[in-house]
């Protein structure tokens, strides 16, 4: 499965590869987690050498919503909750990692929690998230990918190795 859109929408501040103030964020799948690694850039410090505490929460939500693609029935979803625990500044400079894992599943909402590391020492812990998330509805996905026809590729051929389609609020997209 692949956990990173391709599509011809890349202006997410998070993983958008068009944007050109974004992180970046590419993920994979190890095991049951979500996991990214990624180097800020300059202009996401708050004070110098410290990551802002916004960018901070900006890769933990990132991490936590895309474990929605794990769940039993894997759909896209967005944050209806995100509690960030701040352990220490987060240092601008090393490569840094999120690690995310699905939680509870309760119909279209769905928990998850993670961490934001260092990629070279995921026992230097600098925050701790944890979130609900809502799986999309129909009518909201069909009103954002009325733009992005590659948009809806991506989303209705995510699991098409699997010979399923990536359920979306209560209905189950399929292949065309």
């Amino acid at each position: 499965m692949d956990v990173n859109d391709n599509s011809d929408y890349q202006l997410c501040f998070a993983c958008g590869k068009q944007n050109p103030h974004g992180l970046k964020m590419e993920f994979r799948i190890e095991g049951e987690t979500v996991v990214c690694d990624f180097m800020p850039s300059a202009e996401h410090q708050g004070f110098p050498g410290v990551l802002h505490g916004g960018i901070v929460a900006t890769v933990l939500d990132e991490g936590l919503n895309r474990t929605s693609l794990l769940a039993e029935q894997p759909c896209w979803t967005m944050t209806g909750r995100l509690e960030v625990r701040y352990r220490r500044a987060v240092p601008y400079g090393p490569l840094l990692r999120v690690r995310a894992a699905l939680g509870r599943q309760r119909g279209r909402m769905l928990q998850a929690s993670g961490r934001l590391m260092l990629a070279e020492d995921e026992s230097v812990i600098f925050a701790d998230a944890q979130g609900s998330f809502m799986a999309l509805s129909t009518e909201v996905l069909d009103s954002i990918m009325k733009d992005y026809p590659g948009m809806r590729s991506f989303l209705e051929g995510e699991n098409e190795n699997e010979g399923e389609g990536v359920k979306v609020g209560s209905m189950l997209l399929e292949d065309e």
